[in-house]
C-alpha cells in the first residue's frame, strides 16, 4: 500500500510536470506565433508603406530596400544591393551638411531633416529623411535604418505660395512687400559700404486710355510687355517691381553717380519708343520717371519712395516721357494736387467751370469765322487756377472724362445760340485722349449735336498728333465716323509731334493748327520761318486749312499773310473771352484790320 501511494505521488508529480511543460510549450508556441505574426505584419508594412526604406550595414553598404524605395528613386533592389547611398547624392548640399549629419548620428544615434537627392532618371527631388542607428551588443553601429518621404510636390506648393506672397500675379515681378524687403537690405549694405542707391518710380503715360479703349485683357498683356522690357535693362543685382496698376518701382543698387542713374532712365525711355504689338494692336506708351537717391534724398526706404513718387509727378507735369530727380520743392506739390483734385470734384458737381472763347479770324477779309472753346476755372478759395495746373490733374484722376463731356455739351449749346442770332461760327473744342479713345465717343457727339440742335459742320474737334498715332487703324475709323456726322477734325499743336505727310494723307483732316511756339519766334533768325512756310505749303497742297495760334504782333501777322495762311487766333486780335463778351464782339461785327503785306 505504501508502494502504491508512492507510485501515485510520482504519477501526480510527473503529471504536474508534464502539464507545466505543456503549458510552457503552448505559451512558447503562442509567443512564436505572435512573433511570426508581428514579423509578417512588419513585412506587410515594410513592403506597402509609402515611405521609402533602406537598411545598410555599419559601413554604409545597402542590404535591403522596400518597394517604395524603388517607386521614389527608380532604383530596384538588385541595382542598389551592395552599393553605397552616395549613388543617390544630388550635390545640392555642401560638405558641411553631411558632416553635421554624421555628427548627429554618432552623438545621438539619429538624424532627421530635409535633403535633396537624385532619382535614377537624374531628376533631383526633395525628401524628408530619418536615419536611425541600430546598435550591436557592444553599442557600436550594427545597421543604419533610413526612412524617407518624397516632399518635392509639397515643397513646390510651398514655393508657389511663397512666390505668390512676394510677387505680382500678372507680371511675376516682385511686389511691394518683396521690394520693401530688398530695399531695406540694400540700404544696410549701402550704408556700410558708403555707396549710393536709387529708387525710381515709373508710371505709364496714357495707359488708362489703352485699358479703357481695348479692354483689360490688352492692358494686362501690355503690362507684361513693359515688365519684360524693364527687366532686360536692369542688372541682376537691381530690382524691378510692380506695385499695381501701371506703377512700377525700380531699385538700382551700388551706384556711384547720378549720371549713371540718368543713363539708366534714358535707356528706359528709349526702350518705350518702340511700339508694343499686342494681338495685332500697335500700342505706344511712354514712361514718366521720378528718381530719389540714397543718401542725398533720404536715409530710409519710406522717405526715398515718397520722394521718388513726388519726382514722378513732377516728370508728368513737365510733359511726360521724361525723368526727374527729386528736389525739396516737389513734396509741396503733392498736397496741392490732392487739394486741386478735391476742389475739382466739387466744382464739377456745382457746375463751377466755364468756357471762354478765343475768336478765329480769316486772313482773307478779317472776319471772325470761328472760335476755340477753352476751359476756365475760378475757384472761390484760390481764385483763377490755370488750365496747365488742373488739366493734368484731371487727366490723372479720371475727371477729364466728365469735365470734357461738360465742355463739349456747353460749347454745342453756345454755338447753337450764336447761330440762332445769325453768327455762323464753327466752334472748336479740344478732346482729351481719354475722350477720343472712348468706344462711345461718336455716339455721344451725335447725341450732343442732336440735343443742342447744332449742325455737325458747325463743330470742330481738336486732337493732338500723338493721339492720332495711337492705334492708327482704329483712329482712322473713328475719324471717318465723325466726318460722317459732319464734324470737322483739327490737329492741334501741329509740328511738335509726329508731323508726317504720310498720316496727313491717310487721316481725314480738315485743319492744321500751327503751334504757337513757332509763331512766337517768327523773324528770330532760326528755322521757325521755314517750318511755318512748309506747314502752310502742305495745307495748300492737301486742301487743308491752316490756323496760326498765338499771333501777338503785326510782324507775325504780316508774315502769315505773305505766306497765305488761312486764319489766325491770338492776343493780337483778342484773348479768350467769356460768353457775354464774345457775344458783344460778334454783335458789334468787330473784325481784323488787314493791310497788304510787303512782298518778301
Amino acid at each position: 500500500e505504501r508502494h502504491r501511494d508512492h507510485l501515485e505521488d510520482l504519477v501526480a508529480e510527473r503529471s504536474a510536470e508534464l502539464l507545466a511543460a505543456n503549458e510552457q510549450l503552448e505559451q512558447e508556441i503562442a509567443e512564436r506565433i505572435a512573433a511570426q505574426s508581428q514579423l509578417q505584419l512588419a513585412d506587410i508594412v515594410y513592403r506597402n508603406t509609402v515611405e521609402g526604406v533602406f537598411v545598410t550595414d555599419s559601413k554604409g553598404t545597402i542590404l535591403t530596400v522596400n518597394p517604395a524605395f524603388t517607386t521614389i528613386t527608380g532604383y530596384t533592389l538588385d541595382e542598389v544591393l551592395g552599393q553605397n547611398p552616395r549613388i543617390l547624392k544630388s550635390h545640392h548640399q555642401p560638405r558641411e551638411f553631411y558632416e553635421a549629419m554624421w555628427a548627429s548620428l554618432n552623438t545621438h544615434g539619429e538624424w532627421h531633416g530635409e535633403i535633396w537627392n537624385r532619382r535614377k532618371s537624374g531628376a533631383a527631388y526633395l525628401q524628408y529623411l530619418t536615419i536611425t542607428v541600430n546598435p550591436g551588443r557592444d553599442g557600436t553601429p550594427l545597421n543604419y535604418v533610413a526612412v524617407f518621404t518624397d516632399i518635392t510636390e509639397l515643397h513646390e506648393k510651398e514655393e508657389r505660395i511663397r512666390h505668390q506672397a512676394y510677387h505680382d500675379a500678372l507680371t511675376g515681378l516682385p511686389n511691394r512687400l518683396l521690394f520693401q524687403d530688398r530695399l531695406k537690405q540694400s540700404l544696410l549694405l549701402a550704408e556700410r559700404g558708403h555707396r549710393q542707391l536709387a529708387v525710381m518710380f515709373l508710371d505709364l503715360d496714357r495707359f488708362k486710355v489703352i485699358n479703357d479703349t481695348f479692354g483689360h485683357h490688352i492692358g494686362d498683356e501690355l503690362l507684361k510687355s513693359v515688365s519684360g522690357r524693364l527687366a532686360k535693362i536692369l542688372r541682376q543685382s537691381d530690382t524691378v517691381s510692380r506695385f499695381g496698376g501701371d506703377e512700377f518701382v525700380l531699385l538700382i543698387s551700388d551706384t556711384d553717380t547720378p549720371d549713371h542713374i540718368a543713363n539708366v532712365a534714358s535707356k528706359i525711355i528709349e526702350q518705350f519708343a518702340t511700339p508694343a504689338i499686342i494681338e495685332g494692336h500697335e500700342l505706344v506708351v511712354s514712361p514718366s520717371i521720378g528718381i530719389s537717391l540714397f543718401p542725398d534724398h533720404g536715409s530710409d526706404g519710406v522717405t526715398l519712395m515718397k520722394n521718388a513718387d513726388a519726382a514722378m509727378y513732377s516728370a508728368k507735369e513737365s510733359g511726360r516721357n521724361n525723368f526727374k530727380f527729386y528736389t525739396a520743392e516737389m513734396n509741396a506739390q503733392a498736397p496741392y494736387h490732392l487739394a486741386i483734385e478735391g476742389r475739382m470734384r466739387k466744382a464739377l458737381d456745382n457746375l463751377a467751370f466755364e468756357l471762354h472763347y478765343q475768336p478765329r479770324v480769316s486772313l482773307d477779309n478779317g472776319a471772325v469765322v470761328g472760335a476755340e472753346a477753352l476751359l476756365r476755372w475760378n475757384d472761390p478759395e484760390q481764385g483763377a487756377i490755370p488750365p496747365s495746373d488742373f488739366i493734368p490733374i484731371a487727366e490723372e484722376s479720371g475727371l477729364i472724362i466728365p469735365l470734357g463731356e461738360w465742355a463739349l455739351a456747353t460749347a454745342c449749346r453756345q454755338a447753337r445760340a450764336w447761330r440762332a442770332a445769325g453768327h455762323l461760327l464753327r466752334l472748336s473744342v479740344n478732346l482729351s485722349p481719354h475722350q477720343f479713345h472712348h468706344v462711345l465717343l461718336v455716339d455721344r457727339v451725335a447725341q450732343l449735336l442732336e440735343e443742342s440742335g447744332l449742325p455737325g459742320d458747325a463743330l470742330e474737334l481738336e486732337l493732338t498728333e500723338s493721339m492720332l498715332m495711337q492705334e492708327a487703324e482704329q483712329t482712322i475709323e473713328t475719324l471717318h465716323r465723325l466726318k460722317a456726322i459732319g464734324v470737322s477734325i483739327a490737329i492741334d499743336d501741329f509740328g511738335t509731334g509726329y508731323s508726317s505727310l504720310g498720316y496727313l494723307k491717310r487721316f481725314p483732316i480738315d485743319t492744321l493748327k500751327v503751334d504757337k511756339s513757332f509763331i512766337r519766334d517768327i523773324g528770330s533768325g532760326g528755322n521757325e520761318d521755314a517750318i511755318i512756310e512748309t506747314i502752310i505749303a502742305l495745307g495748300i497742297s492737301l486742301d487743308i486749312e491752316v490756323v496760326a495760334e498765338g499771333v501777338e504782333n503785326r510782324q507775325q501777322l504780316e508774315f502769315l499773310q505773305l505766306h497765305h495762311c488761312d486764319t489766325i487766333q491770338g492776343y493780337y486780335f483778342s484773348k479768350a473771352l467769356p460768353p457775354g463778351e464774345m457775344t458783344r464782339l460778334l454783335e458789334e461785327g468787330r473784325s481784323l484790320q488787314l493791310t497788304a503785306p510787303e512782298s518778301a
